[in-house]
């Protein structure tokens, strides 16, 4: 680990290092970290353990060059982020870590309570996420919150789906009915989660 950092370190090196890694910066590293957690995904789906060895070589380089830009702003290095995730874990297990019985306290209660008087119950559901699971995480706030609307039951999509391969076809059917029509499926379910959120702020209680 230590070489690692060492090595970002110079090839961000404003008079040694690489060209291309100095002209970098979040925004445009971001996509790559994106990919890199898809073929992480890809070669655990794949069974194939020397791949998967490999992608998280290429995601773990994603954290530390993240944590390298972060710390010549003088915001963060790699040991907060580290020291932030082992507080998170800790935290989030009082069953092991703490004096709390297993199953006295949910994941999601923990979450909930860190996030804390937060101003929205869709707050912090991350924009870059693909649509479609970006809608799932959203709709499972908003039902938690008690502020599902009722137009979002999801009756009528749902009606002759009973399994994986079901909802598969349905899926695939859109996407195609989409692509015929010359539409952008994802950008559409983009500009639906958008609308989604807007209702659900709105139809949530403003505090005096």
């Amino acid at each position: 680990m230590e070489r690692l950092v060492g090595i970002m370190a110079r090839l961000r090196d404003p008079e040694r290092g690489c060209a291309w890694d100095l002209e970098q910066r979040f925004e445009t590293i971001a996509p790559y970290t994106i990919e890199e957690a898809y073929e992480v995904d890809d070669a655990i789906r794949r069974g194939d353990r020397e791949a998967l060895c490999d992608e998280l070589g290429d995601l773990l380089l994603q954290v530390v060059y993240h944590a390298r830009m972060a710390e010549e702003e003088g915001a963060f290095d790699l040991s907060d982020v580290a020291r932030a995730i082992s507080d998170k874990l800790v935290r989030r297990h009082p069953h092991v870590f703490g004096d709390a019985e297993p199953g006295s306290v949910s994941w999601e209660a923990i979450k909930e309570a860190e996030r804390g008087e937060a101003a929205s119950a869709v707050d912090d559901v991350p924009l870059g996420l693909p649509a479609l699971l970006r809608a799932q995480k959203l709709q499972r706030r908003a039902e938690r919150a008690g502020l599902l609307p009722a137009d979002v039951a999801g009756d009528a999509a749902a009606a002759g789906i009973e399994d994986d391969a079901a909802l598969a076809e349905r899926l695939f059917a859109l996407a195609d009915a989409a692509r015929r029509a010359g539409l952008d499926a994802e950008q559409a379910l983009r500009e639906r989660n958008a609308s989604f959120e807007r209702d659900v702020r709105a139809r949530e209680p403003r505090s005096s």
